[in-house]
Order: structure tokens, then C-alpha cells, then sequence
């Protein structure tokens, strides 16, 4: 089964598509690994003797490659077939934490060698994000897009509340080698699963990688709703990880019960994204990028809760709808895209939009930096949150955003599917 024009005409579900179902469980067994990873990461570096200066390495090197690489990978992910291009990277993947494990295990691990393999993970990962993606849309027929994403979030965001305790367990009791062999298992075993969805190329090849480098952003630049969304995006996520993440553990031991209290916000964001996923298998908005912007400023109810020194019971709710709002956000915004841009041309407009996303992180702890030499942090987190409003409000003030509306196709031809529309 190769595309989603190949699917009966009529299903009720995307799980009742033989490939989705392959899919799913890759997605299943590749979190399983991804979450427990970084804590397993972490104490590597740290059982070979590194501090912080060296985990900040590794992390880099981990990191920078999938922007240095992710539009090679967007162009890539539309020239190829998407499925062997996430055959390789997992396989890529596993190979690199596989040598990890063995490296950490015989005491051979240095900050060098953790960071290379970081290295080569990053690569991985800059080449099978665009092509993930729009892998979603070969396979499922248009109007059951939503429930797919919705569905492939479920077992991941499941994963997120037990993954990172089941690696402090692992890690205690005989390791970091055993984690990162998992990971490495978790990769081998997805990528031959991937490599059975058999998916052909989006397009042909007829001119060069520069070529369709300067198409795609031709083709991004175009379409106003999704290059505003996409700056909109990479300020909202950096205001949101420079408060929750970077300023949350510092006010949860100044305001609250320290690191107990902050496991236990972790755990209300957890269960939100879970509940999110749950509300988007059965609501289905008309108005598809006006709710994912809408609810992506629900990211500022912790941040002002926390900054307005507010009960921890008023922070878990506000941090639970936050995780609800993000999740809702997330599976509204991929429909609208798997939706209304071509399947040729969604592994560079998804490149495009995810360079944006991971510029956020540099980008909002450096801002938060030169913030805390002025204000204190409830006041910098508070600043985070209007920050938060703001971006959403202006978003919503695009004439674009609103004509991006949930495709729903009422005529279908016998044998042929609907792959989306462009705007």
C-alpha cells in the first residue's frame, strides 16, 4: 500500500489503512527510546567525568545539525521516497546511539565521542522530520488527517508521563549503557517497520537541490499564512520555553516545594497533552490554523500563574490546560498544513517552518539572559506571558489565517485520492 489514493474510498478510521497502522507503531517504538534518551545522555557524559560545560556541548552538537541540515532534508524528503528516507535516518540513528551504548559500557566514552555520536543522531533527525511529515498525507485519505495526527500523538504523549521515570530506573539500577542500547534497539526496530510502507516519490527529480531550494522558499514566502505563522511560532515557543522550562524550576524552588513540586507541574503538562489528544479524536474545527493559533496562547496561563505567585494547585490547572491547549494546537496546525500544501513540496515547507521552531530555543534563552539583569523572574515570567498573548493576537489579525479552513471532500473519484489543496 503506497499513498493514500490506494486506500479504500470509504474508511471510518485511518487505523483501518494497513500502512497508518505500520506507522503508528514505529512512532510507538521510536518514543519509547527518544524519551528515555536525554536523561541516559545526561548521565553519560557525566559517569566519564563531564560537567556542565560538556553536556552543553553534547546537547549542541546534537542540536545543530538539524538546522544546518533540515532544508537538505526538506528537499530530500520531496525528491525521494519518504519511506526509505526514514529508513536511513533511523537506521542512521540506531547506529550512532548503538555505538554509544557500547562506548559508555566498556568505559571508552569521551566528551568527544558522545558529542560525534550526538552528531550523527542530529543528522538523522534533520533528514526524517520533514519526511515524517508529509509521509502523514501519502498514506491517510485527506478528511481523516486530524484523527491520524490525534492518533500518532496518543501512545507518544502516553509515553512522555512514564518515559523519563522508567530511564531514572534503568539508569539506577545498571546504567546509562542500557537506556542508550534501548534507544538504539528502538531505532533498528522503526526503521525496518518504515521501510515496509513502501511510499513513492513526491516528485520527479528534474532540476537541481539549489533549484528547489529557492522553489520551496518561493513557495513559503507565497503563502502568508504560513510564513506568519511560522514567525509567529518561533516567538510564542521561545517566550514559552524561556519561562516554563529555563525560569520554571527557579521559581518552583523560590515560590514552591523546589524540585517535588516541579516534577509534579512536569506531570500536570504531561496529562494535559495527553487530554489534548483525546479532544482532537473527536472535535474536528471548521476553522483549522484560527484554532491552532488560538490555543497555543493557553502557553501563558502557567507562566502568569507562576509569576503571579499564584497556589500550586492554580499552577497544576493552569500548566494542565496549557499542555490541553498545546496538544490541540499542535494536531490543528498539521492538519492544516498535511491539508493545504501539495505533497511535493511539504518536506521543504516543512523544513522551512521547523528551522523557525529550533531557532526558538537559542533565541528565548538569550532574550531571557539580558531580561534577568533588569527584572526579577516572576516579573520576566510574567513578561513571557503577555509576550505569549500578544504573538497569538497578532497572528489571529492575518486576513490569511482565516481562509485556512479544514478540507472536507464531498465528491470522491472512485480509486483516487485527495492529497490537498495549495494556498
Amino acid at each position: 500500500m503506497k499513498t493514500a489514493a490506494e486506500t479504500p474510498t470509504i474508511i471510518s478510521t485511518p487505523l483501518e489503512v494497513a500502512a497508518f497502522r505500520r506507522f503508528v507503531v514505529a512512532n510507538l517504538v521510536s518514543a519509547t527510546g527518544t524519551t528515555m534518551a536525554p536523561l541516559a545522555l545526561a548521565y553519560s557524559v557525566i559517569e566519564q567525568g563531564g560537567g556542565a560545560g560538556s553536556l552543553g556541548l553534547v546537547l549542541a552538537t546534537n542540536t545543530l545539525p538539524v538546522i544546518v541540515f533540515l532544508l537538505v532534508g526538506g528537499v530530500f524528503a520531496d525528491r525521494l521516497p519518504r519511506s526509505r528516507i526514514l529508513f536511513l535516518g533511523n537506521l542512521l540513528a540506531a547506529a550512532a546511539q548503538g555505538v554509544l551504548a557500547v562506548t559508555v559500557a566498556t568505559g571508552q566514552a569521551t566528551t568527544t565521542s558522545i558529542a560525534l555520536c550526538g552528531l550523527a543522531s542530529g543528522t538523522a533527525a534533520s533528514f526524517t522530520a520533514p519526511a515524517a511529515q508529509g509521509a502523514v498525507a501519502q498514506i491517510v485519505p485527506v478528511e481523516h488527517l486530524q484523527r491520524a495526527n490525534a492518533l500518532l500523538r496518543l501512545p507518544a504523549n502516553a509515553v512522555k508521563v512514564l518515559g523519563p521515570a522508567a530511564a531514572g530506573l534503568v539508569v539506577a539500577a545498571g546504567g546509562a549503557a542500557w537506556t542508550l542500547a534501548w534507544d538504539a534497539a528502538t531505532f533498528a526496530v522503526a526503521a525496518f517497520l518504515l521501510l515496509g510502507l513502501r511510499l513513492d516519490a513526491p516528485m520527479a527529480a528534474t532540476v537541481g537541490v539549489l533549484a528547489d531550494l529557492r522553489a520551496g522558499w518561493s513557495g513559503f514566502w507565497a503563502r502568508t499564512w504560513l510564513w506568519t505563522y511560522t514567525a509567529a511560532g518561533t516567538v510564542l515557543v521561545a517566550a514559552w520555553l524561556a519561562g516554563f522550562q529555563l525560569l520554571g524550576p527557579l521559581v518552583a524552588a523560590e515560590r514552591y516545594a523546589g524540585a517535588r513540586d516541579w516534577g509534579v507541574i512536569q506531570a500536570a503538562l504531561a496529562c494535559g497533552l495527553l487530554a489534548g489528544t483525546l479532544v482532537c479524536l473527536r472535535w474536528k474545527p471548521r476553522r483549522l490554523l484560527v484554532c491552532a493559533i488560538v490555543t497555543s496562547g493557553a502557553l501563558a496561563l502557567p507562566l502568569a500563574a507562576m509569576g503571579g505567585g499564584l497556589p500550586l494547585p492554580v499552577v497544576l490547572a493552569a500548566t494542565l490546560l496549557a499542555g490541553i491547549g498545546l496538544d490541540i494546537s499542535i494536531v490543528a496546525w498539521s492538519t492544516a498544513f498535511q491539508q493545504h500544501v501539495p505533497a511535493a513540496e511539504q518536506g521543504r515547507m516543512g523544513a522551512l517552518n521547523g528551522i523557525g521552531e529550533r531557532l526558538a530555543l537559542p533565541l528565548g534563552y538569550l532574550v531571557t539572559a539580558l531580561a534577568a539583569h533588569t527584572w526579577d523572574t516572576r516579573t520576566v515570567l510574567l513578561a513571557c506571558a503577555v509576550l505569549i498573548v500578544a504573538t497569538a493576537a497578532l497572528n489571529l489579525c492575518v486576513p490569511d489565517a482565516h481562509r485556512v479552513d479544514r478540507v472536507e471532500p464531498v465528491d470522491r473519484v472512485i480509486g483516487k485520492g485527495v492529497s490537498g489543496i495549495a494556498r
